[in-house]
């Protein structure tokens, strides 16, 4: 019996990953560049915050786009969590990934290679 809360990768066809091939390379772009618009903003936050006082413009440009793209990154996120019939526990912990520092980069490989590794092995159609 599956649960809302199980974050497992589930069996996924080939089929479907192939149908999902888009969304999976539209959901690495958006976890490289949010992770890393995250990672800078934090960056000089921290710089702004040890007197560094001319990066203020910059940090503020920073964050908005951080905003605006992780809006999207949830997005793309909830798009491939769907195609591959992923829990919502799973879906809500990688759309969090890009909310952490360089926590987005690591979601992705996990995903990635969570994903290659269906397409390697051959789906059971016995329980």
């Amino acid at each position: 019996m599956s649960s809302l809360l199980d974050v497992a990768q589930p069996s996924v066809s080939a089929e479907k990953l192939a149908a999902a091939k888009g969304a999976l390379l539209r959901y690495r772009i958006m976890a490289f560049t949010t992770g890393t618009v995250l990672s800078v903003a934090v960056i000089v936050l921290i710089l702004k915050s040890s007197g560094v006082h001319h990066l203020k413009p910059l940090n503020t440009v920073l964050w908005y786009a951080h905003g605006w793209l992780y809006v999207v990154y949830v997005l793309v996120t909830f798009a491939l969590g769907l195609k591959l019939s992923w829990p919502l526990a799973r879906i809500g912990l990688m759309m969090l990934a890009g909310t952490i520092p360089t926590a987005s980069f690591f979601a992705e490989h996990f995903v990635t290679q969570q994903a290659r590794a269906a397409v390697d092995q051959p789906v059971s159609l016995n329980p």
